[in-house]
């Protein structure tokens, strides 16, 4: 049976919230192998002159954990 271990990930995008938690899975693979599965938290995004200027994505990232 594998063991999984779970990671935290605040990540950022011009485009979208998708595109944000996209981003946390692309940089997480960066350093961390074997990623199973990602589960979003919870969104934010900044606003200035009333328009979202950039969004954001709080992210768990799950990853087996090579013995």
């Amino acid at each position: 049976m594998p063991i999984v271990k779970v990671i935290e990930i605040l990540a950022e995008s011009k485009k979208s919230w998708e595109d944000a938690a996209s981003n946390a899975v692309s940089e997480a693979s960066k350093t961390v192998k074997d990623i199973t599965g990602v589960d979003v938290l919870g969104f934010k995004a900044d606003v200035k002159d009333g328009k979202v200027v950039n969004y954001k994505a709080h992210c768990k990232i799950a990853f087996v954990v090579n013995r």
